[in-house]
């Protein structure tokens, strides 16, 4: 993986974003667990990010999503991996904690192999959600990458950004 930070395939998407935030006047919170705080880093890596990002949590065991995301042990026996639910539920609790006009969730399988039986559990899979004032989208993809978690964790954070640009875009 390259030292270059941000990473040249998010750089593009980040500062459109960075743009269309700050013109709007609106915020960010970020919820995310297998991109392991690459979305909020990035976001963070653009001079007055502090006009727009209101926090983040990385939230990469279920211990710290009881604690920090509303999960109770019940939520965490019955988890059987990465999901739209998941996601959504992730995003609508931080926006409202932090009052963020979006909230950004990504959880996903990076790899190097699979951690279960089910698809949410191979690695390169995604499930990713927008929280604003309008609703929750999601979407599940898998990045073709297969199990390199680097790259897998770089593509989650891509994928996030061209779904959060889509609801922003779609909130005017």
């Amino acid at each position: 993986m390259s030292s270059e930070f941000p990473p040249a395939s998010i750089r593009p998407i980040l500062n459109e974003i960075a743009q269309l935030l700050s013109s709007r006047e609106e915020t960010i919170s970020v919820a995310e667990t297998a991109a392991g705080g690459i979305i909020s880093a990035s976001l963070l890596s653009v001079p007055g990010a502090s006009k727009y990002y209101r926090g983040g949590l990385t939230l990469y065991t279920l211990e710290s999503r009881i604690q920090f995301a509303g999960w109770t042990e019940d939520t965490k026996k019955n988890y059987n991996g990465p999901n739209k639910e998941v996601v959504s539920a992730l995003a609508q609790n931080v926006r409202e904690k932090l009052g963020s006009t979006y909230c950004l969730s990504e959880s996903g399988t990076a790899g190097p192999g699979a951690s279960g039986s089910n698809k949410e559990r191979r690695p390169d899979f995604v499930a990713l959600a927008v929280a604003s004032d309008r609703g929750v989208v999601t979407e599940e993809q898998t990045t073709g990458i297969g199990g390199n978690r680097e790259k897998n964790m770089v593509e989650f954070a891509r994928l996030g950004f061209e779904l959060l640009k889509k609801a922003i875009l779609e909130r005017q």
